[in-house]
């Protein structure tokens, strides 16, 4: 924070228009508020434009990530995922790209990160590869993929099911395709921050019918309504067919995404036009020494949609970090770290008895070195700009 409290900087500013709150009034008028004809609207222009055959509503991203795994273990899916079967993980990652994982009782085998986009390594992914291994739980980080062909291959030719945890990267794509259409699941988030937000909510997509309907059996308490098994149950109404959970979104939030949806490409323009200036702005600094370094990707193959704008640290300042990140905070840059950095560093890690964490180089690296701060929906002003540039240039002065 700033002296007088006020982040000046902040990760996301406002992200909704009057119109987004328009669009969740007139559903709080209409008193129809619980999941209906907006979120069923919703999920089809979603998968239309995403490039998907389904697409199911979640209450947040994280549910999705949950139902993606839960289908691919349900008894009713008849190539499931058997328990203690291997899914494969990237080191960093967030809490509930992974918890899925331990609560449909599989075991996670985390993956080291390439330092240039930080996202997962394939060079480590083949080494991890065992008889056991049955899924990988992708994560498309900061608005970046790894090299998608070279995965799919990897995948094809070891039998392995793919999901592609798109949360942080709704709108980027690889080769003209949109990330988190290549596996059999897709997971994205429109939490406040992220590329699109209705302040909470999510979204999985698939091409399989009977996923489809899966997912929106688990999505609903088990329930068979609305699905192809509502006819086969004892009870005209209520037949529960599997283990489910509830994780609807409502209608508010499918209105307000939905009319935030249509303005995916231009905030992706704006965001990558911020970026772009920061970027040039730091490196014509007269006090500019390579103090810093940004993510580095194939432009041929993939067109980002920028989270944030992640930075590593030169290593030569790796023990000033934790100083200059206060100074940011006291000065009014909000930041925070790449994902949770190397997740096994965190507590809960030691809970569950994950591997070693010094196994795991590079996402150590982007630990220590990595931070982000935030790129915004509207055009950078000049002296926000200056503001910005000036403060992250102090870092040899702290």
């Amino acid at each position: 924070m700033s002296k007088n409290n006020k982040i000046i900087y902040p990760l996301l500013e406002n992200a909704f228009s009057k119109e987004d709150l328009n669009c969740g009034i007139k559903v709080l008028k209409s008193k129809q508020i619980t999941m209906s004809k907006k979120t069923i609207n919703f999920e089809k222009t979603f998968a239309k434009k995403n490039g998907s055959k389904y697409a199911i509503m979640t209450n947040s991203g994280s549910s999705a990530n949950l139902l993606a795994l839960s289908a691919l273990t349900n008894p009713l899916n008849k190539k499931r995922i058997k328990e203690r079967s291997e899914v494969i993980i990237p080191a960093i990652c967030w809490s509930t790209s992974l918890w899925p994982i331990l609560q449909n009782n599989l075991k996670p085998v985390f993956v080291d990160i390439d330092i240039n986009t930080f996202n997962i390594s394939l060079i480590d992914l083949k080494k991890k590869i065992s008889s056991k291994t049955r899924a990988i739980m992708l994560i498309h980080v900061l608005g970046l993929s790894t090299n998608m062909d070279e995965l799919i291959k990897i995948c094809k030719k070891k039998n392995i099911y793919l999901i592609e945890d798109t949360c942080e990267s709704l709108g980027a794509k690889f080769k003209n395709k949109n990330l988190g259409t290549f596996g059999r699941f897709g997971t994205y988030s429109f939490y406040y921050s992220h590329q699109i937000t209705s302040g909470e909510g999510g979204m999985v997509v698939c091409n399989n019918f009977d996923d489809y309907n899966l997912l929106k059996s688990l999505r609903s308490h088990g329930w068979s309504r609305g699905t192809i098994f509502e006819k086969k149950g004892k009870f005209k109404k209520f037949n529960f067919i599997t283990a489910g959970y509830n994780l609807r979104p409502t209608d508010i939030q499918a209105a307000i995404a939905n009319n935030q949806y249509k303005r995916l490409e231009k905030f992706k323009h704006q965001r990558n036009q911020n970026r772009n200036l920061i970027i040039k702005s730091l490196r014509k600094s007269s006090k500019w020494s390579n103090q810093f370094s940004f993510t580095s990707y194939d432009e041929k193959k993939i067109k980002p949609s920028w989270f944030g704008l992640p930075i590593l640290l030169n290593k030569k300042l790796i023990k000033k970090k934790k100083i200059f990140l206060n100074y940011l905070d006291k000065v009014g840059i909000e930041n925070r770290p790449i994902l949770s950095g190397n997740f096994l560093n965190q507590p809960a890690s030691r809970i569950y008895k994950f591997d070693n964490p010094r196994h795991y180089k590079f996402a150590n690296e982007i630990e220590n070195r990595g931070f982000f701060i935030g790129l915004h929906t509207k055009p950078i002003n000049k002296n926000t700009l200056n503001f910005l540039v000036k403060n992250l240039m102090k870092i040899d002065e702290i």
